[in-house]
């Protein structure tokens, strides 16, 4: 764990690492909200456009599919820009990851339909939504370390925060370009055409990959570490490998990093996608005003993230990050008994709620993840962590519900799913906790950590 000081960019003028936080923060922003609006459009439109279907279960299910596809090609994008990243830099491996995003996304909102050239048609959509998977698989982890190694000392997790701030902001966005779209036109031009106008939105990540690629410097931490490591491997043949050193000595580490994390991604995308085909197909909820209660809810996370962030930086990452778990694994029945009474203002009360754990959770993250491993091996190690519970919790988490509710026929099915994540969850920081703690002894009373407080 690197728990000692390091290089921050203290000597770099306040402006420039705000102008290369801000940059981060837009990268993460519009990644995320490209990957969202494949979930809403999945939860609306493309069970029926790319998978039809007599049964309508069959549709939404292949549909949440080829969703939790793009999570399953994650940690591939992790793993390539991991390796790329710590031995090339951090501001590279972003720029590749907009600009394959950026492609993607643009040609799903253009790509005709199974009525058009059929089985093309999904077999195009899930190849597509695989280069989405690895673009944000590749992105989480430049953006983050652009913000992280950026900070200034004890800033760390607050400036991580920015980067996190790219997921409300692109569930904001992508629900407001939805909402757009559908006020723009009527239900049967939605469904042929309207859903197809959000996507369009990609073509201006390449353009924001053009400023980085151009304006913006590589991290001082990154050069640090390729100094020192290149010192020490004067007359060797090649670099040891990023991804070989992390599954020697740090596997347990990254595990229990995704282990941890899981249940946040689960909830969240529960929350976005899951949830939005429930409440609509099977109590029978309006779209838009469900599509407006998320709008509202994601609004509460631009304050709550910064300030848990902010109260990891004064009091340690795990004791925040936990909180937000415990949280969680009491909030999970009492959400879905709010959200079955079928009321717009329950759905409201119980979303929120849970938002404000996910955030409580999801603020201190990116620091936390950061501090876990050291510089020449930290964006494989954050980014197959992080990437590894967007896996076990994100991609297959509106397909399980959906299962559940059907093997069930309970909400509450779904509410114990969050709790066993939960458990774990909370199982992983208190392993996480004990080893930070050791490693501080070890390290003498000198040692500067902020992950377990």
């Amino acid at each position: 764990m690197d728990t000692a000081p390091t290089p921050d960019g203290a000597g770099r003028a306040p402006s420039s690492r705000r102008k290369v936080a801000t940059a981060a923060a837009a990268a993460s922003a519009v990644e995320w909200y490209d990957y969202f609006i494949f979930g809403i459009a999945a939860a609306l439109v493309l069970g029926d456009r790319f998978f039809p279907s007599s049964n309508p279960v069959a549709g939404v299910l292949a549909s949440f599919a080829t969703f939790a596809v793009g999570f399953l090609a994650r940690p591939l994008g992790g793993v390539i820009a991991g390796q790329l990243g710590d031995k090339r830099g951090r501001k590279p491996m972003l720029v590749l990851a907009l600009t394959g995003m950026g492609v993607a996304t643009t040609a799903i909102g253009l790509l005709p339909s199974y009525e058009t050239i059929g089985i093309a048609a999904p077999v195009l959509l899930v190849l597509l939504r695989v280069l989405q998977g690895l673009a944000v698989g590749a992105q989480w982890g430049g953006a983050m370390l652009m913000a992280t190694e950026y900070a200034p000392e004890g800033k760390r997790g607050l400036y991580g925060s920015l980067v996190q701030l790219g997921v409300p902001i692109g569930v904001l966005t992508a629900n407001i370009a939805f909402l757009a779209a559908e006020g723009l036109t009527d239900d049967p031009a939605f469904a042929a055409w309207g859903w197809r106008l959000p996507f369009g939105v990609g073509v201006l990540v390449l353009v924001l990959a053009w400023y980085i690629h151009t304006r913006v410097e590589e991290t001082p931490e990154f050069r640090a570490a390729e100094a020192a490591l290149a010192e020490r491997e004067k007359g060797e043949s090649a670099r040891t490998s990023p991804l070989r050193g992390i599954l020697r000595e740090h596997l347990g580490t990254v595990l229990l990093a995704g282990g941890s994390f899981a249940v946040n991604t689960a909830t969240f995308y529960i929350l976005i996608t899951g949830v939005l085909d429930y409440t609509t197909r099977e109590l029978g909820m309006d779209r838009l005003p469900v599509l407006t209660v998320s709008l509202l809810v994601s609004c509460t996370q631009l304050a709550l993230i910064p300030l848990a962030a902010w109260l990891s930086d004064r009091v340690g990452r795990l004791r925040i990050y936990a909180a937000g778990a415990v949280g969680l694994l009491v909030w999970a029945i009492p959400l879905f008994l709010l959200i079955d009474t079928g009321s717009l203002w329950l759905l409201g009360l119980g979303s929120f709620v849970a938002s404000c754990f996910l955030s409580i959770m999801y603020g201190p993250q990116a620091a936390l993840f950061a501090e876990l491993f050291t510089a020449e091996m930290r964006y494989t190690g954050a980014s197959l962590g992080y990437q590894i519970s967007a896996v076990i919790g994100g991609g297959l988490a509106p397909f399980m519900m959906v299962l559940l509710l059907e093997a069930t026929g309970t909400s509450l099915s779904v509410s114990a799913y969050i709790m066993v994540l939960s458990v774990v969850a909370l199982a992983s920081i208190g392993v996480l906790a004990r080893r930070a703690r050791a490693r501080e002894r070890d390290a003498g009373p000198d040692a500067v950590s902020r992950v377990s407080g």
